[in-house]
């Protein structure tokens, strides 16, 4: 199978990625930014489910391996520029590694003394009793 010429452009300690979002299917809430190599991106095509590049890591992850809430990709869509997907997606339990169903569950708020973040949406599971005491 070959991949579709994308712009892999962003270069991240010798590996060649794209910016992938992770938005739900049904509601288009954003979930997940993360980012993807050529392989993760075959994975997720091969299997149906997200497979992404761990910068932090330096290698493959499936989303949901550790968790068990895995990301079925419904559609992916591509910008015009080609170095970005959005991966439309069946999340199981949370798509966010603290507890929430998605990553942007804080707000900048702009007060009197400036800016902070209040945090707007309620804990899906306790990171603890998925992936035990760090």
């Amino acid at each position: 199978m070959n991949i579709p010429d994308l712009n892999f452009r962003l270069n991240r300690k010798g590996e060649d990625l794209i910016i992938a979002v992770a938005q739900d299917f049904e509601t288009s809430e954003v979930l997940m930014v993360a980012f993807m190599n050529r392989e993760a991106l075959m994975k997720t095509i091969e299997t149906g489910n997200a497979h992404y590049w761990s910068t932090s890591r330096g290698k493959l992850w499936l989303k949901g391996e550790s968790s068990g809430h895995l990301q079925k990709v419904q559609e992916i869509l591509t910008d015009c520029d080609k170095d970005a997907v959005i991966l439309k997606v069946q999340q199981e339990g949370a798509a966010c590694h603290e507890g929430y169903y998605s990553c942007f569950f804080r707000e900048l708020i702009r007060e009197d003394e400036g800016v902070n973040l209040k945090i707007i949406k309620e804990k899906v599971f306790q990171p603890k009793n998925v992936y035990g005491e760090k």
